[in-house]
């Protein structure tokens, strides 16, 4: 008997329509694979259907003959009984289901082997299968082992989590940094009034630029000499910080992008004068000073300016307080991992590059753990839920904060996919503009690290009250970095060695190195000032 390589269940429902038409003669000859099987329902229907079809010929057949209605009146009756028949049929057929299934379609002569398989975790088909189930083994894992640790640290400890390091323990300390982020709100005013006498053409443009400079130097040199003149808490210093730089951004993205549609403005005035211009200015909307739009800009979750963004239609209240719960909840999760475990190791640490090596290595793998639950909670809080919900609240529709950096092969698509705002930012005020002054690439992207550089090292170093310069290294270390993981990447033709190579810089050996290196240069200060 030959072997098909038809599945045994397409075989089963293809015959049972060939055996429900064959004659008692056929059905005395047919062999195994031609027997009708129970579960096959189709045959059930082709004969129900070849009845029906009999009915039709045999009455078409009996006009052509001439025969009397009586005769084909008692033919329909006839198949009407067996159409009942077949229909009655049906519930004999499911109680001899699995006999059926077992004296037919699972026969030792069926093969069990009919093409070349590999093994699901073979490494030619490990990346082709779903491994949601090992996925939720991992988590389930996690769960436990973390949870055992918690109830060891607990009991071992006791509970550690204090206020004095994340906020001031006196009321009124902190106060000129509330002042003075309340205060910043001058300075887009200001950038706003600028562009207003520009659009009057009251001042010229090279005093517009001059003053779009000083708004934006006095914009952030004014918070840093707040902070350093106040001994605030270092969470009130970074918020201030971080909060001065966003501000920056929006006003250098405000002032360029004004500064970009006059020109384009005055190149449609050539164009309706019958004046030659580049074909690549495109005027996408008109030069229009609005308070409106530069307030939702100084809002809005974008660092980019432009006079309109893409809106959804409403506000999804149920979503921003599911959202809200979860911040709540993961920022607490988030505290309690630095003080409860973060805290005491860099406590009982030495720094590290002036104590014992190997104490050093061992410090710094003990810290990473819980610096990768602080630092993807950081993540999930910011980038993604505070960002949403406020994109939520001002139906702000462009929702594209991140990308799946996760999956980095290289250091170098790592910083193009992690913080979108940041990067879209880099391109359309930093990167390309060099390229357009004749910069070359691998220049333009040394400056953009640069820029990365000096305020990484502000929103970290301003708050401590010193400057060691660990984050400016730190972000410019980034070059050789990224062009390893290139070369690595090229070489190997494997997106996994790029892929670890850049979670074990950045987890295990970078953010600890730096969390070491600033708490242990920070307790040697205020050691120094008491």
């Amino acid at each position: 008997m030959a072997i098909s390589d038809v599945p045994e269940s397409t075989v089963t429902t293809a015959t049972a329509t060939v055996t429900t038409i064959q004659t008692d003669s056929d059905l005395r000859h047919s062999s195994l694979r031609h027997r009708p099987s129970a579960t096959s329902t189709g045959g059930l229907f082709d004969a129900e259907s070849a009845a029906q079809d009999a009915v039709r010929d045999s009455g078409s057949d009996d006009s052509l003959n001439g025969k009397n209605n009586k005769e084909v009146k008692d033919r329909k009756t006839d198949h009407a009984g067996i159409d009942n028949a077949v229909q009655n049929n049906v519930t004999d057929q499911e109680n001899v289901t699995d006999v059926t299934d077992f004296k037919f379609t699972y026969r030792p002569s069926v093969p069990a082997h009919r093409r070349n398989k590999e093994s699901p975790l073979s490494s030619g088909n490990i990346f082709r299968q779903s491994h949601a189930g090992l996925f939720n083994l991992c988590i389930v894992v996690l769960v436990a082992v973390n949870s055992r640790l918690i109830i060891e640290n607990l009991m071992k400890y006791g509970w550690l989590i204090r206020s004095g390091f994340w906020f001031s323990s006196k009321s009124f300390r902190d106060w000129p940094l509330f002042m003075c982020c309340l205060s910043l709100a001058i300075f887009p005013l200001a950038a706003f009034v600028v562009e207003k006498l520009a659009q009057k053409k009251s001042i010229s443009e090279p005093v517009v630029v001059l003053l779009h400079i000083v708004i934006t130097t006095v914009a952030i040199i004014y918070p840093v000499l707040v902070i350093l003149r106040c001994d605030s808490a270092f969470l009130s210093g970074a918020t201030l910080m971080l909060l001065t730089c966003i501000v920056w951004l929006k006003l250098v993205s405000y002032a360029h992008t004004s500064y970009d549609m006059r020109a384009l403005t005055v190149s449609n005035e050539k164009i309706a004068k019958g004046e030659t211009v580049p074909d690549t200015l495109d005027m996408e909307y008109p030069h229009n000073v609005s308070f409106n739009s530069l307030a939702y800009f100084m809002v809005a979750p974008t660092l980019c300016y432009q006079p309109s963004y893409p809106r959804t239609p409403s506000v999804r209240k149920g979503w921003v307080c599911r959202q809200l719960l979860k911040l709540i909840i993961f920022t607490g999760v988030m505290g309690f991992i630095i003080e409860q475990y973060m805290n005491p190791i860099v406590q009982n640490s030495q720094h590290p590059l002036k104590g014992n090596f190997l104490y050093a290595i061992e410090r710094i793998l003990k810290l990473s753990v819980p610096n990768v639950y602080v630092w993807l909670c950081m993540f999930y809080c910011f980038f993604h839920l505070w960002l949403n919900i406020l994109a939520e609240l001002l139906r702000f529709g462009d929702r594209e904060f991140y990308r799946d950096w996760w999956n980095a092969q290289t250091v170098e698509e790592y910083w193009r996919m992690w913080n979108m705002p940041v990067h879209k930012w880099m391109v359309r005020h930093v990167y390309f503009p060099c390229i357009r002054f004749g910069i070359p690439k691998g220049a333009a992207a040394l400056i953009a690290f640069l820029v990365s550089a000096v305020f990484h090292e502000l929103c970290i170093a301003v708050p401590c009250h010193m400057f060691k310069l660990w984050a400016f290294i730190g972000i410019m270390f980034q070059v050789p970095l990224v062009l390893i993981t290139n070369y690595l990447k090229n070489k190997y033709k494997n997106s996994m060695v790029g892929n670890m190579i850049f979670w074990f810089i950045f987890c295990i050996l970078g953010q600890p190195m730096c969390v070491l290196l600033y708490y242990h240069d920070l307790m040697n200060r205020k050691g120094e000032i008491d």
